[in-house]
């Protein structure tokens, strides 16, 4: 009898496992599109080598 249930819960783990790898996403992320840039950008300088 216990291997039977030790045999029913492996098979429902791997099941559960299964359904959720091949189910649509439910993933709940914002919609955030592209963000504009507001700063200022870097100006590289020759004068400023290391």
């Amino acid at each position: 009898m216990e291997i039977s249930k030790k045999i029913a819960n492996a098979t429902r783990y791997v099941v559960e496992a299964a359904m959720r790898v091949f189910s649509p996403t439910d993933d709940r992320y914002p919609n955030t599109g592209v963000q504009p840039f507001t700063g200022t950008p870097y100006k590289h300088s020759k004068s400023n080598h290391w």
